[in-house]
């Protein structure tokens, strides 16, 4: 039996470096994007151009998870490594865990567009209609699972159990991101719908 201090190394600041930019990057993309659907700063910073302000917002979050993957990788890299599981569910596990994982954030995107992905109904880039195909028919938060599955996937093809802890604060931080997310966007959609129905009925 291994002792949690002999396969976690606490002393390595590049652990709480992953840390910290995990947490940043939902914290701070959904502040910054309840910023922009009451006071539209971005927006204004292009000239009144919602779609070019959620480009950028896009540009911003992809390069800051480019950032954040590459901290987790650095982390990996200063941890013990244990073997996790014998062979050949070493290799199997992690491996189909990256490529489901990977499949649910890709077939994500796909459906929703680069606005839908990239909080662009926070801009009043709103969609049609809720996307109910697949990934979405069947997880509810399909890239957030993805992602976390590929966290996991990271630290047992490494075979790294502080990983596998960073991988749990990942889905910790996801769920309270999705408490703030998740109901914002259903009130966003909800106003649109209100909206419709009174212009409907004032036509009438």
């Amino acid at each position: 039996m291994y002792s949690l201090s002999s396969i976690v190394d606490f002393s390595q600041n590049s652990l709480y470096l992953s840390l910290l930019s995990i947490t940043f990057n939902p914290t701070a993309w959904n502040i910054v994007a309840q910023n922009e659907y009451h006071n539209k700063t971005i927006t204004r910073m292009f000239g009144g151009n919602a779609r070019n302000g959620c480009y950028f917002l896009a540009v911003m979050i992809f390069s800051f998870g480019i950032l954040r993957d590459h901290l987790y990788q650095r982390a990996l890299d200063d941890q013990p490594k244990v073997p996790l599981l014998p062979e050949p569910f070493a290799t199997i596990v992690p491996a189909a865990l990256f490529l489901v994982g990977q499949t649910f954030v890709i077939t994500s995107t796909w459906a929703l567009g680069i606005t839908g992905t990239f909080l662009g109904d926070y801009f009043g880039i709103l969609m049609d209609h809720r996307v109910e195909g697949f990934p979405f028919n069947v997880l509810r938060d399909p890239m957030y699972v993805g992602s976390t599955m590929s966290f996991a996937a990271a630290a047992l093809w490494y075979e790294r159990p502080a990983g596998l802890l960073i991988t749990a604060y990942v889905y910790l931080v996801y769920l309270i991101a999705l408490r703030f997310e998740g109901p914002f966007t259903d009130m966003i959609y909800s106003i649109r719908a209100t909206q419709s129905k009174t212009g409907h009925k004032k036509e009438l």
